[in-house]
């Protein structure tokens, strides 16, 4: 340690172009920099600093040292103030030996370096004002929290029932599982399947009878109106072609009529067999899901049952006797709901088929025994209105 009366600086003979003639005397000058800055005398002693050996004595100004201005080849234009005094212009020549070793530190009171370190570790170590407000501790708020840990719980108890119900599946297709089966209504079952098919194959069979009839209108109108043609150019066979014209033109108006009965009966055939029936096999399919799962959370219970009797299997026990009964409470629910709406499909298919039967089997008598009165009667008998060529379908509000 120096002495409070030992010369601290020096006057360092430089060349012209601002370096150290010795560097001896720059590492002895370095070393006393550093002893000063890191020791921290107090410059605001009164007291003059002498020079060195051989050397005449200078005053240095009672002001703190605020640090060293680096590579500035030229003194400010004024003077820097500090909170404790004024702050003495920086030394070109210090200022670019220290550049890259030393890195000015501001004025502080002796004795607190350490406890500056520490309160610069402890900002840095500070977590960011946002983090501590929004999410504590990185924790995220507590409803992401429950929406999370809700639909884990949910994909869970799904991807567990449909394993149960792949394994009871499998079970029955190898006749290794038993299956509950109500005999009177799978039977009431496939008799729909059954005529739901049939069904289909005369509703498709009415639309290409239509298609091809709608073709021979076309044909008997365009013969028609050739006749009609053929009649006003050719005087001698004139009353030939006008007879023909007049009958072409009959059978396409009486064709048009049996058209709109056919087009009529297929629509109603079609709300039957696409809507009215898929709503109750869509009922059924729901039935037989609910089977599935009835039977494998059954067979899950009787194989518990068959087991130790232990505390773990207890609890287990108890969670899947839960579950079949809400499992069988909804296959008897689906079961009742399937037998009602057989029973109403059964009636309103032999009504709505008994009505659009007749209206076909009176229509095409009357057209082929060349009835227009017969035809006619019958679309006003079920109400049909036959559309115009030029018209347009009327909107909800007026139907």
């Amino acid at each position: 340690m120096t002495d409070a009366t030992a010369p601290l600086t020096s006057e360092i003979p430089i060349t012209s172009n601002g370096t150290p003639n010795d560097a001896a005397e720059d590492d002895t000058f370095e070393r006393d920099l550093k002893k000063m800055l890191q020791d921290g005398p107090n410059l605001n002693n009164s007291s003059a600093v002498q020079g060195g050996s051989g050397t005449t004595p200078t005053t240095v100004a009672p002001t703190p040292f605020s640090g060293v201005r680096l590579n500035s080849p030229t003194a400010p234009s004024q003077q820097q103030r500090s909170p404790t005094g004024p702050v003495p212009p920086p030394n070109p020549y210090v200022g670019s030996r220290l550049a890259s070793t030393v890195k000015p530190p501001q004025y502080q009171a002796p004795g607190s370096t350490q406890e500056l370190e520490d309160y610069e570790a402890d900002e840095f170590a500070r977590p960011p004002p946002t983090a501590i407000e929004h999410h504590p501790e990185g924790v995220p708020p507590p409803q992401h929290m429950a929406n999370a840990v809700s639909k884990i719980e949910s994909i869970k108890n799904w991807s567990l029932k449909q394993i149960k119900c792949t394994r009871q599946i499998l079970s029955e297709r190898f006749g290794r599982g038993s299956r509950t089966v109500d005999l009177q209504l799978e039977a009431q079952i496939e008799v729909l399947r059954d005529t739901q098919r049939k069904y289909q194959q005369v509703l498709r069979l009415a639309r290409g009878m239509a298609s091809h009839f709608y073709n021979v209108v076309q044909t008997q109108r365009a013969l028609g109106d050739t006749f009609s043609d053929l009649a006003q150019k050719s005087p001698e066979l004139q009353e030939e072609f006008t007879y023909n014209a007049e009958t072409q033109k009959a059978l396409c108006k009486n064709g048009e009529t049996l058209l709109g009965a056919i087009n009529f009966f297929t629509s109603n055939v079609n709300t039957l067999v696409n809507k009215t029936m898929e709503d109750t096999l869509l009922t059924i399919r729901q039935y037989e899901q609910a089977r599935v799962e009835y039977d494998a959370y059954r067979t899950d219970l009787e194989q518990l049952q068959l087991g130790p009797k232990d505390a773990t299997v207890q609890a287990r026990m108890k969670d899947a006797d839960n579950a079949f009964q809400t499992h069988k409470d909804k296959f008897d629910r689906l079961r009742g709901d399937v037998a009602v709406k057989l029973k109403f499909l059964e009636e309103n298919k032999v009504k709505v088929m008994h009505k659009q039967l007749l209206l076909f089997h009176n229509a095409i008598s009357a057209y082929f025994a060349g009835n227009q009165t017969a035809l006619e009667a019958t679309l006003k008998q079920f109400n049909i209105k036959l559309k115009s060529p030029g018209e347009e379908n009327p909107s909800w509000l007026e139907e």
